[in-house]
């Protein structure tokens, strides 16, 4: 199947999921209920992912995966009120995309690379969201010891930089 034909594919059914969910939020009410604005943009990121494989383009789950885990993020923040946390969870953002680069290559057939670069990203995306976590407060598991992280993670680099294959 080419590609524009399996794009347009995507469309029509992007397009009826919409619909019979609008649909279905009429005829009974108490569906909108236990739905909140931030599942909507999970709700896109889920859309992305579907037409990334729908059109053959496992790249898109790079975004995808952005998109859901802010709006992941966003309801998490939006069912506890902790809003203040955004002033360390934008770090892990790198790793929804670490996520997405993993995700993408496993659909794509590029499973060593795509696991070795996002998975060094979702690593330093936790070590960044640990130590910014405890430095304002947030996470009392590392307390005083967060400089150690950085430590870890420098020599993590150093070690892959010197030992890597040219």
């Amino acid at each position: 199947m080419d590609r524009r034909r399996r794009s347009s594919l995507a469309a029509g059914l992007v397009l009826i999921l919409l619909g019979a969910w609008f649909l279905a939020v009429q005829w009974v009410p108490g569906l909108q209920t236990w739905f909140s604005w931030p599942l909507t943009i999970v709700g896109v990121g889920v859309l992305l992912l579907i037409i990334g494989l729908l059109t053959g383009v496992p790249a898109m789950a790079v975004p995808a995966c952005i998109v859901g885990g802010i709006g992941g993020l966003l309801y998490w923040q939006n069912a506890t009120g902790n809003w203040e946390s955004w002033a360390y969870a934008w770090t892990l953002i790198p790793g929804f995309v670490g996520v997405g680069i993993v995700l993408s290559g496993l659909l794509g057939g590029e499973i060593r690379q795509s696991v070795s670069g996002g998975g060094w990203l979702v690593l330093i995306s936790l070590v960044l969201f640990t130590i910014f976590g405890s430095f304002f407060g947030a996470l009392g598991i590392v307390g005083d010891y967060w400089p150690v992280l950085l430590i870890l993670l420098g020599l993590l680099i150093l070690i892959r930089s010197l030992f890597r294959p040219r």
